[in-house]
């Protein structure tokens, strides 16, 4: 069973059309500036209303990119989900 559907006239286009940019100009080492105080960052996590027991945040440490499920803190270091324990020298910046 063939359905009929309304006819549609497209405009043929015969020029170049200039609305996207052409060149892209970029670096390849990304330098970020971090202006974060990265305790007031945890403090203001732990505070929060949403956080009751678990906050699934980003961690930018020196070495790696952790997606972690953060659970607590001690004096030192953030605790994860699964044991884990990061040192918060070692934080570079944290995403939520």
């Amino acid at each position: 069973m063939k359905r009929d559907l309304p006819s549609v006239y497209s405009n043929p286009i015969n020029k170049e059309i200039k609305n996207n940019t052409m060149y892209y100009y970029g670096s390849l080492e990304s330098e970020r500036k971090v202006d974060k105080n990265i305790n007031q960052v945890i403090n203001n996590i732990f505070a929060s209303k949403d956080f009751v027991y678990k906050k699934k945040i980003r961690v930018t440490t020196l070495d790696d990119v952790l997606d972690i499920v953060l659970v607590g803190r001690n004096s030192n270091s953030l605790l994860t989900l699964d044991n884990k324990s990061i040192p918060i020298s070692s934080i570079v910046d944290i995403e939520m």
